[in-house]
């Protein structure tokens, strides 16, 4: 009796449960907020209001150069306390790389002393206690653009702006590469179709295309050499990606690598079909300007590669509201660890025991509905998938 009441409060517990999870967001009309911060204090160059384009300067600074620390002294053959009376140039001057600025020639010029500028700068300092001399370069300039266009919602003094606009937003699973822009194409006919080196063509140029179910090396290799903006494809396979960057990626931070082009990957790794809600999107939006950014972190502090497609098509749509209410049956979602990496499904129940995993340790589990079947899997390894 007592058996059966506890499997009855457990069904019910599990039906009425719920969990929030961070979500890949799948939205056709919402007001995307993107905050542009600069990395150190500056200014900022434009007013609350005013309207922006994808490159628009928003704010800049100055970050200070390296200073060069010269024991001129020792160079010279003086007491540090006599270095300022043979110093050439004064604090504040500007000097040039290979400039003299300190010299001594005693004994009518029969010796000759100099002491030279390592580079392009400004004297810092002259110490007529260590004699030394600091030159610092110059400061090299930090701009900050827009990255979507759009309208500025708030300034954030002396550090940026938040940028406002309505548009498309979704995120993918993987990528590589920072912000970049351009108009949309598709070159290929449906979800399975692989984008192959062929399909890339000069006219890609500047153009951020939809490849399919899989981006292979070779395409990845061509797309650069043709100056293609930006991929958007379903999968890529792991050692393409580190063939195609020259190392192995870690667990860091994507999104800083040296590449000339930006990868969005929207399902997982290996061949994967673009799912149709995405594909749609995308062939509805073709010829758009789209912002991309491969930009992932998947441990603490959750980044995910994301596509912003600017437009005034929809003023409103139902469900744009975000998931408040979290994971619970229904909710789709999507797997984001081996063994069902990149796999989509919906949640069927959310059992509220503790159950052990591979790894023999007890944690909170979720019932997911594949095509293969439903599986358990730990409710950290899914991500809902907003819609």
């Amino acid at each position: 009796m007592s058996s059966m009441a506890g499997d009855e409060t457990e069904k019910e517990s599990t039906k009425e449960a719920y969990a929030y999870t961070p979500g890949l967001k799948i939205k056709r009309g919402i007001i995307v907020s993107k905050t542009r911060l600069l990395p150190i204090p500056g200014k900022v160059l434009v007013k609350e209001g005013a309207a922006v384009d994808f490159d628009t300067v928003v704010a800049r600074a100055a970050v200070p150069g390296k200073p060069n620390i010269m024991k001129a002294y020792q160079e010279l053959g003086v007491a540090a306390e006599n270095l300022p009376a043979f110093m050439v140039k004064k604090v504040g001057d500007e000097v040039k790389e290979g400039e003299i600025i300190a010299r001594y020639t005693p004994f009518w010029g029969l010796i000759k002393r100099f002491v030279y500028s390592p580079s392009d700068g400004t004297v810092e300092a002259i110490s007529d206690f260590t004699g030394q001399v600091v030159i610092r370069e110059p400061p090299t300039p930090v701009e900050i653009s827009a990255y979507i266009p759009g309208k500025i919602a708030e300034i954030i003094p002396e550090r940026g702006v938040v940028i406002e606009t309505r548009g498309v937003y979704f995120q993918g699973i993987f990528g590589l590469g920072g912000e970049r822009h351009g108009p949309l194409e598709m070159v290929v006919e449906s979800l399975d179709e692989m984008l192959t080196a062929d399909k890339l063509k000069p006219e890609h140029k500047g153009k951020i295309l939809v490849g399919g179910s899989l981006a292979t090396l070779d395409s990845l290799k061509k797309a650069g050499e043709l100056g293609v903006k930006g991929i958007i494809v379903g999968g890529i396979e792991g050692v393409d990606v580190s063939e195609f960057l020259g190392y192995e990626i870690g667990v860091a931070i994507t999104g800083h690598e040296d590449i000339d082009m930006t990868l969005v990957v929207t399902e997982g790794f290996g061949k994967m079909g673009m799912s149709k809600r995405v594909t749609d999107l995308l062939k509805e939006f073709e010829g758009y300007e789209v912002a991309i950014n491969g930009a992932t972190q998947i441990r603490a502090g959750v980044i995910r590669p994301e596509i912003i497609i600017p437009h005034e098509k929809y003023t409103s749509e139902a469900g744009e509201e975000e998931l408040a209410g979290g994971m619970k049956p229904g909710t789709p979602v999507r797997i984001i660890r081996e063994p069902y990496f990149g796999k989509i499904g919906t949640v069927v129940s959310l059992p509220v025991h503790l159950q052990k995993i591979e790894t023999e340790s007890p944690v909170r589990v979720v019932e997911v509905k594949l095509e293969e079947g439903n599986v358990l899997v730990p409710r950290a390894n899914v991500e809902i998938i907003e819609e």
